[in-house]
């Protein structure tokens, strides 16, 4: 059975940190783009970053460039999302997906991330 499971969201003040993880069972992450999305309340899905099967290249939306990196441990057949220089405008729910499409197959169930002080 295919499955991918976020974890890592939570509250944190502005100017903090966070990182999300995203493990996949049921399938083999490295031959798929992965891709992180968020969905704040009352706002549509938007992506948010994604990184390549093949060469590791990555994507960032204008919005979160230079505060977000995406990287990949294919042994732990993980992706992960560092969040640094958090702002009330992240909050959302951050989902991973495959692939890194506008209408992935894949979705996990979501991790709730706050940014409030």
């Amino acid at each position: 059975q295919v499955q991918l499971v976020e974890s890592g969201g939570g509250l944190v003040q502005p100017g903090g940190s966070l990182r999300l993880s995203c493990a996949a069972s049921g399938f083999t992450l490295d031959y798929y783009a992965i891709g992180w999305f968020r969905q704040a309340p009352g706002k549509e899905r938007e992506g948010v970053s994604c990184i390549s099967s093949s060469d590791g290249s990555t994507y960032y939306a204008d919005s979160v460039k230079g505060r977000f990196t995406i990287s990949r441990d294919n042994a732990k057949n993980t992706v992960y999302l560092q969040m640094n220089s958090l702002k009330p405008e992240d909050t959302a729910v951050y989902y991973c997906a495959a692939p890194c499409l506008a209408s992935p197959d894949y979705w996990g169930q979501g991790t709730q991330v706050t940014v409030s002080s």
